[in-house]
């Protein structure tokens, strides 16, 4: 992103609720898209600059977790196209980040929304109709990213994680200071209470964040970790059928991956929830100028 656009507008997310913003990142190879244009569409350079930028890459292309040509995803500093090995200036960064609808958070959106649609074409908004499960593992996939699960302390994390996204408007900083142990209570039929470097939960909050921490590392080393010790499947179902997590929700199933599937309900809720796609292309217009300066030369 060129320093001057970064300079005239920060997108901020702040302001929205935990849990609701997912930030995917790709690259983008402006060679391949010019050559595609160009050579096989026998576009002269000027019309395929014109046409370039309006190309409007769809979700599926953005938040793919395998980017297909064009898109492409390295860690190398100074990467070279994985299809054509052209060099870094001919890369583009696109920056995605998607917005759960929530009560808490429309508000918050709708003032950014305002914002970013005075910005030309800079910004685009795409609005897809989806279902909470598939944003719950979303966000999974973006908490997996951020969490370290060789260091102890990612179960605490975790936890409060999984808090923020129930109870948005509690500051968890300030609950989670100091915290060392986090157990189940059988004194709390809901919620939450602290005590010293303590913090209770009731059993099936309790579960639920033993859940959360089971589908986060089940795929790391031996299993899922959690703070009961490293458990399998079974014996976490087991845990909550005891507990008496599945009857208080109806959960009648026998067969362990239909309980869990039953279980990630109850977890991430049913039905559907809009979600907001917001694409920063200003590093994309930025770098489709200058690669369109060299084809033109």
């Amino acid at each position: 992103m060129s320093s001057a656009r970064k300079k005239n507008f920060e997108l901020d997310f702040s302001g929205f609720p935990p849990g609701t913003v997912t930030e995917y990142t790709t690259l983008v190879c402006l060679a391949c898209i010019f050559d595609i244009f160009t050579k096989q569409l026998g576009m002269a350079p000027r019309k395929a600059y014109t046409e370039i930028k309006k190309y409007a890459p769809t979700v599926e292309e953005l938040t793919a977790p395998r980017a297909v040509r064009p898109f492409f995803d390295t860690d190398e500093k100074n990467p070279h196209c994985p299809y054509c090995n052209a060099a870094k200036r001919w890369q583009s960064r696109l920056d995605t980040f998607s917005v759960e609808s929530t009560k808490a958070g429309d508000t918050v959106r709708r003032a950014l929304f305002k914002q970013l649609q005075a910005k030309d074409d800079q910004f685009k908004i795409i609005e897809v109709k989806s279902d909470r499960r598939a944003a719950f593992f979303a966000w999974l996939d973006t908490l997996r990213v951020k969490l370290d699960l060789d260091e102890d302390n990612w179960l605490l994390e975790a936890t409060r994680a999984l808090l923020e996204r129930r109870e948005p408007r509690t500051d968890w900083t300030e609950v989670f200071e100091g915290i060392r142990k986090v157990r189940p209570s059988a004194r709390l039929e809901e919620g939450w209470e602290r005590a010293d470097a303590r913090l209770f939960l009731a059993p099936s909050l309790y579960n639920e964040a033993l859940l959360v921490q089971y589908l986060l590392s089940r795929s790391h080393k031996h299993g899922g970790r959690t703070l009961e010790g490293r458990l399998t499947l079974m014996e976490l179902i087991r845990r909550m059928r005891h507990g008496g997590y599945l009857a208080a929700h109806g959960i009648t199933e026998r067969d362990q991956f239909e309980v869990l599937e039953k279980i990630v309900d109850e977890v991430s809720g049913t039905g559907s929830v809009r979600l907001y796609y917001v694409v920063d292309r200003r590093d994309f217009l930025d770098k489709t100028k200058s690669v369109y300066a060299r084809y033109a030369s």
